[in-house]
Formats: C-alpha cells, sequence, structure tokens
C-alpha cells in the first residue's frame, strides 16, 4: 500500500513539481494524521503524517513511492451564513467562536458543519442561513496544529495546544466557562518560606 509520511513545505509556487495523483478527502479526514484512503485513480494510501498536521485543499505530499500527490478538498453538506452588514456577519462569527467550532469565514459569508441549534441562533440572530455543498476550509487558527476533539457531534474541534498548558480557548460571555474563580488548592507536604528580603509586620504582639 501506498504511504504519504510527509507534506511539502515549500510555497506551491518555488518551483515546478510534477503532481502525480490526487487525494480527495473532507475536512474531517484532513484533520487526521493516520488513516486509510485511496486516490482519485482508485488506488489505495496509507496518511501517516506527523501528529497533528492538518492537510488543506492544494497541499502537495510525498508518497513512497516518490511521487507527489495534491490534495483536495472534497464538496461536503455546509450551513453557508450571510448577515445583512459586516457588524452583523462579526457579532454571528462572535457567538460560533464561543462555541468552539470550525468555522470558514470568506468574504461576506461564514460556514460551518450542518448543527440544528447552531441554525437557530443564527436565525435569532437575523441571519440568512442556507445548505450548500462546497469545500470546506475553516479558519487556520482553528486547527493550528493541535489535538482534535469530538464533542457534542459538531464535527472536530481543533485547538492549539501547547505542551504543557491547557487548550488556548478564546472565552466570551455565554461560553459556558466560570470565568469568576478557579481555585485549586495544592498541598504541598511541606512548608514554604516566602523571601522577600524584608519583614513584614503584621501588627501581632507574641
Amino acid at each position: 500500500m501506498l504511504e504519504i509520511k510527509a507534506k511539502l513545505k515549500i510555497p506551491r509556487g518555488a518551483y515546478k513539481v510534477e503532481v502525480k495523483g490526487q487525494l480527495k478527502l473532507p475536512f474531517e479526514s484532513r484533520q487526521k494524521s493516520r488513516l486509510r484512503s485511496a486516490l482519485v485513480s482508485g488506488e489505495e494510501v496509507a496518511l501517516m503524517l506527523p501528529r497533528g498536521e492538518v492537510l488543506r485543499g492544494g497541499d502537495l505530499v510525498t508518497a513512497s513511492d516518490g511521487r507527489v500527490i495534491e490534495v483536495v478538498a472534497e464538496p461536503e453538506k455546509l450551513v453557508h451564513v450571510e448577515c445583512a452588514s459586516p457588524e452583523a456577519l462579526a457579532k454571528a462569527a462572535y457567538h460560533l467562536g464561543n462555541r468552539h467550532i470550525p468555522v470558514q469565514v470568506g468574504q461576506g459569508f461564514l460556514r460551518m458543519a450542518p448543527d440544528h441549534v447552531l441554525e437557530e441562533m443564527l436565525k435569532g440572530l437575523g441571519a440568512k442561513v442556507s445548505a450548500i455543498e462546497a469545500p470546506f476550509e475553516p479558519e487556520s487558527g482553528a486547527y493550528g496544529g493541535g489535538h482534535r476533539h469530538d464533542e457534542m457531534g459538531h464535527g472536530g474541534r481543533i485547538h492549539d495546544h501547547f505542551e504543557g498548558t491547557e487548550p488556548a480557548h478564546v472565552h466570551g460571555p455565554g461560553c459556558g466557562h466560570d470565568h469568576h474563580h478557579h481555585e485549586h488548592d495544592h498541598d504541598h507536604g511541606h512548608d514554604h518560606h516566602h523571601g522577600h528580603g524584608n519583614d513584614h509586620k503584621h501588627g501581632h504582639k507574641h
């Protein structure tokens, strides 16, 4: 079976590359670093990319036999969102961003995977919502190279993770997180002495 283990990092137009195959995948599959699929020609391939690597339409990858394969974003069922003004569109994008879902931002429109609850929310904001079939290319910030989360049935959630830290979410009103207090009780089992360079007197007489 043909193996694909690397993505070409050079700009597409840097020099002439002879493409000898196409790999057509929907967004959900382009998030996966391990995947069995087939080229457009029908030849079976095993995707074995570095963890966190995400493919976009137009990317070039190298196969185990030396061939260069083009990644094609397969058209899929999407929700196309339009608003009466740029401000209304920005408001819609803000509310979708609070739900941490992949969203494609275009010239005067947003696109997302079908979701009845979010569609009703958008209609409530005055947005025009329609069903289309098109390639799905969410904002790169939504899947910058992190881990994939399948939550609540909305498709892949991709958040940026940094080694040893919590996911880098952007929060706002209505995001469902408690922003008031994050209290952590740490019992280290030993005393901490904080040297501040001077003595603090609190008015206690002993």
